[in-house]
């Protein structure tokens, strides 16, 4: 072969190499696939939740207004009694003694009076005839005049009496639950008693009681005012110390006029029929308030990335170069997105796909959907 055939064959060699060459270049240079969205707004529902304790319409202490030895008690711990129900009884026998003794000194005094009644009419007819003097006469009025005084003492020493007897007698004053019952029989009770007999709960609605931070409260407040606030309020509803949402949705009823300074809290109180008895007075559980937020910007949780307990996201500029960026978020979370608060606008681009792990800052990449990276992935997969 000739020496201008050999070189005409390397040189076409080498024009073929060098394009293979440049072609695996290009090939490397092509910016990696990563799947990316475009932020738009969206209205949702969130629910926030603050930790609650049950009480009763009402909650009546029970307590003893004499002082005696419980001899009986006649209820226990759970049960449903009635308004007059007997609850528990105080020994009766010093009070029914003070009863018949008062009922004894009625008899007397009323015997007294009889007595000054008719002395005071004889002596009013001899005065009349000249026979004693008015002198006479007055002392006889003044008789009867004491001894009425004294009938009426009695009868207030009866029903006072009578009183403290039926006092032996504890009784509902209203329809309700029984609560914890700390006496045992033979206990010594009193008016005086730190701790009450027990307590008696009407629970045919209840009330939840908690407390709201500052912000949630404005929010109410710019929508309806301080003295309107109640009627914005939505319908909440109660989960369970079991995580299962009572049945029944309540209505906040009042709301605290100050903001606690130590906390930063405002107190709030939420009705819930109660028409099963359900709950009761000293349970516990979280009210769910929802939140509606029409212009939400959302972003999925796997999309983020955290430093320094700051959260971050991606944005792709007009040349799909990544770009860090802080974002704030609302403390809860919607369908495992966050829902941001400053940081994105609509319109903005950010990558979903390889965030914390291969997307790095200012890395150029080609942008796809996320229908067209689950294609890649199951396609793979296959």
């Amino acid at each position: 072969m000739k020496f201008r055939d050999l070189f005409s064959v390397a040189f076409t060699t080498a024009l073929i190499l060098g394009a293979t060459a440049c072609k695996e270049e290009v090939k490397e240079q092509t910016p990696p696939e990563y799947a990316t969205i475009t932020i738009k707004e969206d209205s949702v529902t969130v629910k926030n939740s603050f930790p609650a304790t049950i009480g009763g319409n009402s909650d009546a202490e029970i307590r003893s207004n004499v002082s005696g030895f419980v001899v009986k008690i006649n209820v226990s711990e759970g049960d449903m009694v009635k308004k007059g129900d007997v609850l528990f009884e105080v020994d009766h026998e010093v009070y029914q003694a003070q009863y018949n003794t008062a009922l004894a000194q009625l008899h007397v005094a009323e015997a007294k009076v009889e007595t000054a009644r008719l002395t005071a009419q004889n002596k009013a007819n001899l005065a009349q005839k000249g026979i004693i003097s008015e002198y006479e006469k007055k002392l006889a009025d003044n008789s009867l005049a004491q001894a009425e005084a004294e009938l009426e003492q009695a009868r207030a020493m009866l029903d006072n009496s009578r009183t403290n007897l039926d006092y032996t007698y504890i009784k509902s004053p209203s329809d309700g639950v029984i609560g914890n019952i700390p006496v045992s029989l033979g206990n010594l009770v009193s008016p005086t008693t730190a701790e009450p007999l027990t307590i008696v709960s009407d629970i045919s609605k209840v009330y939840a009681n908690f407390s709201i931070d500052e912000k949630f409260m404005l929010f109410y407040t710019e929508q309806g005012g301080i003295n309107d606030i109640l009627k914005f309020m939505p319908k909440v509803e109660l989960k369970l110390a079991t995580g299962q949402i009572y049945n029944e949705k309540g209505t906040i009823e009042t709301i605290s006029g100050m903001m606690d300074t130590k906390t930063g809290s405002a107190k709030m109180s939420a009705m819930f029929e109660n028409p099963k008895q359900l709950l009761r007075s000293g349970n516990t559980g979280s009210v769910l308030i929802p939140k509606t937020i029409s212009n939400a910007i959302l972003v999925p949780q796997t999309a983020t990335y955290e430093l320094q307990d700051k959260k971050f996201v991606y944005v792709l500029n007009d040349s799909n170069m990544t770009v860090n960026r802080q974002i704030e978020v609302e403390p809860l979370t919607f369908n495992q997105n966050y829902i941001v608060t400053n940081g994105l606008k609509v319109g903005d681009r950010i990558v979903v796909e390889g965030v914390g792990s291969s997307v790095k800052n200012n890395m150029k990449i080609t942008p796809i959907t996320k229908e067209q990276s689950e294609a890649k992935l199951n396609a793979i997969a296959k």
